[in-house]
């Protein structure tokens, strides 16, 4: 399935609206946390598109039917500038710039390659249940990621 994407900023909504439209076929409810892990996926991938390209972009997603319970979800967007995604470290104060940390941090894994004149983003998500990894209630003032500041904004 896909999605094409203009490169204007209310293209995120539109993108998260489609997604969400999408799961129910393949067996995720939207209130699983599965799937709001994907919306955010979904918005922070679309996001850096249409913020850092100004240009197109195809919002790709590959949900496996419910007789696939075991294989992951995958979310990739294309795009079509040639310029490789680079994480960025931000101070606490600024109000952008943490998009692939946290891909990094929710995807099980991710990555990107080139595409014709452009490039494409993808990142995966499991669908067997995630252990916890700790119950701990976290500072939603600031928390941090391998060295990367977090900040509820």
């Amino acid at each position: 399935m896909q999605l094409e994407i203009r490169p204007d900023p209310a293209e995120v909504g539109r993108a998260r609206r489609w997604a969400r439209s999408r799961l129910a076929g393949c067996g995720i409810g939207v209130d699983e946390p599965l799937a709001e892990t994907l919306i955010l996926l979904v918005s922070e991938l679309v996001t850096n598109a249409v913020v850092h390209t100004g240009r197109p972009a195809v919002l790709r997603l590959s949900l496996p039917g419910t007789e696939a319970e075991s294989a992951p979800v995958r979310l990739e967007v294309a795009d079509r500038s040639g310029r490789a995604p680079v994480p960025r470290c931000v101070d606490g104060d600024a109000t952008g710039g943490r998009g692939l940390a946290l891909v990094d941090g929710l995807a099980d894994r991710w990555g990107w390659s080139r595409e014709g004149a452009g490039k494409s983003i993808w990142c995966e998500l499991d669908r067997c249940e995630r252990p916890h990894k700790d119950t701990k209630v976290y500072d939603i003032e600031a928390s941090t990621y391998e060295g990367l500041a977090f900040e509820a904004v």
